[in-house]
């Protein structure tokens, strides 16, 4: 079953000193019947203007993966831990028992762009704490590239969910297929471009998917396509 939510039904937000959408329940926005998909809980398009950003602020058993798709972003907390991260990085952070930590854009002149994901431990109330990796941007062209999952490995960061964060650009009349073991879940967020699931469902930039009781997805692209997918429990 594939369930496609467009960019138009997301909640959109423009705070001046940062603008995005929310495909899940967050903040201010809140819809019963839109909470989580599995353990995941939050998907953030957001756009932090230059000199901007988070204070401190605290978090407590969930898993927070931020990739950065443009401009810098600077992670503080009350682990110690300062880093800076472009295209190609990823930041994770594991909040367990509870971390305090800042987001900010250190850049003058340049906004950052990042999608933030938040999902569900596999347990709770693990000691917090934080990682960066880095991927190679080449390697995402053609295919699907694992960059967050359960195990870590040279490019990959690693979280404490049963679970894996792709990114892909297809090219051009590209057909891709994706097979998973049966009863589990993908999510797909279109960053650019254009993409079709299946033999009938096409996703334009900022548009979403929730499928489910599919082992086997084709993936096809009448445009150059760059994509987020997310395998889940």
């Amino acid at each position: 079953m594939i369930q496609v939510f467009t960019a138009e039904s997301a909640h959109r937000f423009d705070h001046g000193w940062l603008k995005g959408s929310h495909l899940f329940s967050f903040g201010e926005y809140y819809d019963p019947d839109n909470t989580a998909f599995g353990p995941m809980r939050v998907c953030n398009d957001d756009t932090i203007f230059p000199g901007k950003g988070f204070g401190a602020h605290p978090h407590s058993d969930m898993e927070i993966v931020s990739i950065v798709l443009s401009g810098r972003l600077r992670h503080e907390d009350n682990l110690g831990n300062v880093a800076e991260t472009t295209f190609g990085g990823i930041q994770r952070m594991s909040a367990g028992t509870g971390a305090i930590h800042t987001e900010h854009n250190p850049s003058v002149d340049e906004p950052v762009r990042l999608l933030q994901l938040w999902f569900m431990p596999r347990t709770r109330g693990t000691s917090p704490s934080y990682t960066t990796g880095r991927f190679d941007p080449e390697k995402l062209q053609g295919g699907l590239l694992p960059v967050v999952a359960g195990e870590s490995s040279e490019e990959v960061v690693d979280i404490a969910q049963d679970m894996t964060i792709y990114l892909g650009r297809i090219t051009k009349g590209q057909e891709l297929v994706f097979n998973q073991k049966a009863g589990r879940r993908i999510f797909i967020y279109l960053i650019e471009g254009q993409l079709q699931l299946g033999e009938s469902s096409i996703l334009n930039p900022g548009d979403s998917a929730r499928i489910e009781e599919s082992s086997e997805l084709k993936l096809t692209a009448p445009e150059e396509a760059f994509l987020m997918l997310i395998d889940l429990p």
